[in-house]
């Protein structure tokens, strides 16, 4: 479970950054501080993974607070969530190793993307405790897809059917699991597996399409 914190000073924002981390799976709101102040004291007295945190609070720009974070919860990551347009901002935000920089107002379409992107990094990491290159790049978002047909693939994984996946997912420009089960003609459970070892692989992403009403759907998309 990620626990997370968010730092807003505009408590109507706090509150639409809530609902969207309701709807993401693994993460839990562990407080919401109002200012520099009430940041630091909700990291002192919690276990936090996750810092949301805004730049402009009242008492202190939230840049001005990441040395000290750095330098008392290290272990904690930062996502940036401002109104600040500012080259300088970036820059400085990324030489403390912010983990991402969104600029309000962010929808929860790029929230929850973000997120999701945050846990898949996390679990890749808890993962091994070893590196290697291929690791590496697949924690930064770095992959070429024509390698993933070239090398060893796990037991239950087909090299054609896999090419075959990974084109109806081009051509389409982004599939559920019921579409692709429906277009191979094959089953949910297969159509799910290849999908997600191309997720795994880096060579897709998958997203929660949110409609008017229902449960979100799980989609895929082919990394650009």
């Amino acid at each position: 479970m990620i626990k997370v914190v968010i730092v807003e000073d505009d408590f109507r924002i706090a509150q639409v950054q809530e609902q969207f981390l309701q709807k993401i799976t693994g993460v839990k709101l562990v407080g919401k501080a109002l200012n520099a102040k009430e940041a630091m004291e909700l990291l002192e007295a919690n276990e936090v993974d996750l810092l949301l945190l805004d730049i402009y609070l009242p008492d202190k720009l939230g840049t001005d607070l990441l040395a000290k974070i750095r330098e008392s919860y290290p272990d904690v990551d930062i996502i940036m969530v401002t109104a600040a347009t500012e080259r300088a901002m970036l820059e400085k935000t990324a030489r403390y190793g912010v983990f991402n920089y969104l600029l309000k107002p962010v929808t929860m379409k790029k929230f929850v993307e973000t997120i999701e992107d945050y846990k898949r990094r996390k679990e890749l990491l808890s993962k091994t405790n070893e590196i290697d290159q291929t690791m590496i790049d697949r924690f930064f978002g770095i992959t070429n897809q024509s390698t993933i047909l070239q090398k060893d693939l796990p037991t239950g994984v087909d090299r054609h059917t896999l090419k075959k996946i990974k084109d109806v997912v081009e051509e389409l420009k982004g599939v559920s699991i019921d579409e692709m089960s429906e277009t191979m003609g094959v089953s949910r459970t297969t159509a799910r597996r290849y999908l997600e070892f191309l997720v795994s692989e880096n060579v897709c992403i998958a997203k929660h399409e949110y409609g008017i009403v229902g449960r979100p759907q799980r989609k895929y998309y082919l990394i650009e």
